[in-house]
């Protein structure tokens, strides 16, 4: 498997937490020291581990908003 790097440039907010203390994030992130993107994924407790999850660019993050804006709950 392929190095890669990541850091966490700002923490948004925890959208759910599981019982065993992963949490699912919205953050922004560097990866491989390239433009921070948003990204929602599961992290351990110490963001040591990861699941998958989706990034978004600005632009997908601005659709998926309006996107969710005309969903009725």
């Amino acid at each position: 498997m392929a190095e890669f790097s990541y850091e966490i440039v700002k923490t948004i907010g925890v959208i759910s937490e599981g019982s065993g203390g992963w949490t699912k994030e919205l953050n922004l992130i560097s990866w491989n020291g390239k433009e921070p993107k948003y990204d929602i994924r599961d992290w351990a407790p110490d963001h040591e581990k990861m699941g998958k999850g989706v990034t978004l660019t600005k632009e997908d993050a601005k659709a998926l908003r309006d996107l969710l804006a005309d969903i009725e709950f």
